[in-house]
């Protein structure tokens, strides 16, 4: 295989699905999957040994999927996991996110829209199914009362205060749903100059990935 290869894992303890999901990966120019595993206990495994370019992870297995997606973060928090799943379920949706999912896609997706998605992921964006990613927005706009986890105090107020005026204007632009492409296109800059701000935002922010960065920013301005 050549280096410019995607790398993929798959998760999912339905082998019907699993097998054919891989050879639709495989028969994809530029695609090589390089595992297959049915459990948590493979997911982590799996990552271990092959450090794929992005692991499919089903959420309902044997050990559980959120177990999996914490510890792989855990052991990498550069890793790119997208979870594929059927639950549409908030609490689900919010957690993988929380937990350090760089995306959400439900199953029964194209398989065009799901290379796509794969791709945008591993290029580094984040990509959540469009009958889910309203949810997001709107919790990001504090419209909904999601159930949060009780913190006594905001850890990563003094993180924000880290950030330059141009990343805060950026990560503002993010937490209002735009992608890279369109925070450049709106600020007049290359889309990579976008990509490596978001780097230096999320490292110093120690957020797992851009909705947990933009969540961090709302809750910043909501108490301010």
């Amino acid at each position: 295989m050549t280096s410019n290869m995607l790398r993929v894992a798959i998760v999912d303890d339905h082998p019907i699905f699993r097998n054919g999901l891989a050879r639709s990966l495989s028969d994809e120019p530029g695609f090589e999957v390089v595992g297959e595993g049915a459990s948590a206990a493979d997911a982590v495994a799996l990552f271990n040994e092959h450090r794929p370019d992005a692991l499919l992870l089903d959420l309902s297995m044997p050990g559980g999927g959120h177990q999996a997606l914490r510890s792989i973060v855990e052991t990498d928090p550069a890793a790119t996991v997208i979870v594929l799943t059927a639950s549409e379920e908030d609490s689900d949706l919010f957690d993988a996110l929380k937990e350090g999912a760089k995306g959400y896609i439900l199953k029964g997706v194209n398989a065009s829209t799901l290379v796509s998605a794969v791709q945008n992921v591993v290029a580094g964006e984040s990509y959540v199914s469009p009958s889910l990613a309203a949810r997001i927005l709107t919790e990001m706009k504090g419209e909904t009362a999601l159930p949060q986890p009780a913190a006594p105090r905001n850890p990563h107020d003094d993180a924000l205060a880290l950030l330059t005026p141009r990343e805060e204007q950026i990560l503002g632009l993010v937490a209002d749903g735009n992608s890279n492409k369109e925070v450049a296109r709106q600020l007049n800059l290359q889309e990579k100059t976008i990509k490596h701000n978001m780097t230096r935002i999320l490292q110093k922010l120690k957020a797992r990935n851009r909705t947990e960065a933009a969540i961090f920013l709302r809750d910043a301005r909501s108490r301010s």
